[in-house]
């Protein structure tokens, strides 16, 4: 895991040496074990290096190929190099063993269709000194990051925002409008959109190609038109379960390969102990980590200590009262140098903070819920599409009902029926606005644009007849995975210096979930049904069938608690709210509703809080207002 950034300039002047060397030391957490820049007339590029492939000055970045035409620098793991490194033979001559090496000697064989042959997670670029043009890539389902802003002679790019601002030596620009349209629907900012008008996220599955005549996006693979096969609903259940093993078995073993110590994050859930059963069974040693909490509602360190001794793996875990999470605040609001509300952070941050002092990367259970049905929700909108049978005029009258009910729930239920097709149905459910008034200024953006826009376009690539629930699955593994839960994840392990591995993301599981009948997945009252059924056969029923809990906060009660002096602060400095897309007076009406009980509005509230301290800390340097929730929790 690592940090890259560059600039290249067909014409002008590119960024300077001292400019890219602040970049790149923006970039240290990402990359404590090395740092390197390389400078031409054109191109400057720049990189902080994990070293996990490799340890020795053979792995060093930026690295020039065999035959001096290209330099890269390179953000990930690309795990089956090995296998690359064979079928290229010895096209490279290879003078180390590193996976920067494989990619560059792939690259410079079979061009973009390298993309195609590598298993892994990464963001790289790779400058042709000859052709003068830029390659930048990023990985199947984006669990690393890449930041490009286009200019008229040239591109900037950087894995995260803080490097390309370094870079320019400044702002990066006008917030865009529609980002922070879609940042308020759902907690984050979906690809291709960023915070800003002028910068760009490189889309997962994309590579772009920039020269002095222009740019070209292309997407290389693509698994959305995958249709869910009709002839596996006959298949013996056993068979299906066998299949499901064998590609978790070699995902797993995928990434174990690394020179550093390994280890996996277990939460007591259903996707993190079959990692650790995978890793088990293929007779690799690894540590398994857990936070636990010292509140019940919130603790699952009991289950996750049986699931340790039950596979035999030696279990790191750490007691905490879930109020000291505050204490990770400050740390959080300048790791997230984009907006992203999640507050699944704090506890990612405090498992990771836990885990690094003994190993450098830590696999994980991330996308079993995306892929393979683990959201209520995904019911929910069953439930709606059933509905969506009757006719418009009785659907009318059933939402003109339901509004007339004292219950919230009742109005909501009305809301959700009133859109007029699948997918918006599903915005409506996942958005975090429900029906509560905008918290921004009128005029700074419209209902039609933002994430709603972009769920449809996406939604027009799927295979035809899905299940509303499959569609939902394949927004979410889309949208949701991609640039709110990954990208949590990359900036909580990050800012300690871990690198995180997501076993389920492996493109061959993410393609053959596509193919499984939802029916494998919601099954009666249970989600992730096979994942369930493999995972029966190494724990007991009552580890595997316990009720899921996933890392949620208690944030309601933290705003109402041990935050609310602090979030009242920010709500109430009008010097932070200057020059921001934020209604000031809409935002203290929804605190004050949200502090009177009448409601729980924390969800929008809070992605609303983590949008002003990202504003005020990475946009203006403003210093916030002090923590008071954080000192008593300390």
């Amino acid at each position: 895991m690592c940090g890259i950034v560059g600039a290249v300039r067909f014409s002008g002047a590119r960024p300077g040496a001292a400019a890219l060397a602040e970049a790149v030391a923006s970039l240290a957490n990402r990359g404590p074990d090395d740092a390197g820049t390389w400078l031409d007339d054109h191109a400057a590029l720049g990189h902080r290096r994990l070293a996990v492939l490799d340890l020795s000055v053979a792995g060093h970045q930026p690295m020039v190929s065999s035959d001096g035409r290209y330099v890269i620098v390179f953000n990930g793991e690309i795990y089956n190099h090995l296998d690359v490194r064979h079928e290229l033979g010895g096209a490279g001559g290879w003078r180390g063993t590193s996976d920067t090496e494989t990619i560059l000697e792939a690259f410079r064989t079979w061009g973009p269709d390298c993309l195609r042959r590598f298993n892994g997670m990464f963001a790289f670029a790779i400058w042709d000194r000859r052709e003068r043009s830029l390659f930048l890539a990023r990985d199947r389902i984006g669990e690393k990051p890449l930041y490009y802003r286009s200019l008229p002679a040239g591109v900037d790019f950087g894995s995260r925002p803080t490097a390309l601002r370094r870079l320019v030596g400044g702002s990066l620009g006008e917030l865009d409008p529609t980002a922070m349209q879609a940042y308020v629907d759902l907690g984050y900012i979906p690809s291709p959109l960023s915070a800003w008008s002028s910068v760009s996220k490189l889309p997962p599955a994309h590579y772009l190609v920039v020269d002095g005549r222009g740019s070209r996006l292309v997407r290389y693979w693509d698994f959305r038109h995958i249709a869910p096969e009709p002839g596996w609903e006959r298949r013996p259940e056993a068979d299906l379960v066998d299949e499901l093993e064998g590609l978790l078995f070699s995902a797993v073993r995928h990434r174990l390969l690394s020179d550093v110590p390994v280890g996996a994050f277990l939460s007591g859930g259903t996707d993190s102990a079959l990692i650790l059963a995978a890793i088990s069974r293929c007779g690799a040693t690894a540590t398994a980590f857990t936070i636990g909490f010292k509140e019940r509602s919130h603790d699952e360190s009991d289950a996750a200590r049986e699931i340790a001794q039950r596979l035999g793996v030696v279990h790191v875990t750490e007691q905490l009262g879930v109020s000291s999470l505050l204490t990770l605040l400050p740390q959080c609001v300048t790791a997230c140098d984009e907006p992203l509300a999640d507050s699944s952070v704090f506890p990612t941050m405090a498992v990771a903070k836990l885990a690094r002092p003994r190993v450098t990367v830590a696999l994980t259970g991330d996308a079993g819920d995306e892929l393979f049905g683990g959201y209520h929700y995904y019911r929910l909108i069953e439930r709606l599409a059933r509905l969506g049978r009757i006719s418009r005029q009785a659907r009318g009258s059933l939402a003109r009902i339901a509004d007339w009910l004292p219950a919230h729930r009742a109005k909501l239920f009305a809301e959700a029926i009133r859109r007029n097709s699948g997918v918006r149905q599903f915005h409506f459910v996942r958005s975090m606005r429900k029906d509560f008034p905008s918290v921004l200024l009128p005029g700074s953006a419209t209902a039609l644009t933002g994430s709603g826009a972009l769920f449809e376009a996406s939604a027009a690539s799927f295979a035809l007849d899905l299940e509303p629930a499959e569609i939902g699955m394949r927004l979410d593994t889309s949208f949701m995975l991609a640039d709110g839960y990954l990208q949590k994840v990359d900036v909580a392990t990050m800012a300690f210096s871990l690198e995180a591995r997501c076993v389920l993301t492996d493109h061959r599981i993410v393609e053959w979930a596509m193919r499984l009948p939802v029916a494998f997945k919601l099954r009666g009252a249970t989600s992730k049904y096979l994942l369930k059924e493999l995972l029966r056969r190494y724990l007991p029923e009552r580890l595997v069938s316990r009720p899921k809990r996933g890392f949620g906060m208690p944030v309601a009660a933290w705003l109402r608690g041990p935050l609310r002096d602090w979030a009242a602060a920010i709500l109430h400095e009008d010097s932070l709210f200057i020059g921001t897309p934020i209604d000031r007076v809409a935002l203290r009406r929804l605190f004050a509703l949200h502090g009177s009980g009448r409601r729980d509005a924390h969800p929008l509230l809070w992605s609303s809080l983590m949008l002003l301290c990202f504003i005020a800390h990475h946009e203006r340097g403003l210093s916030l207002p002090d923590f008071p929730g954080v000192r008593e929790a300390a």
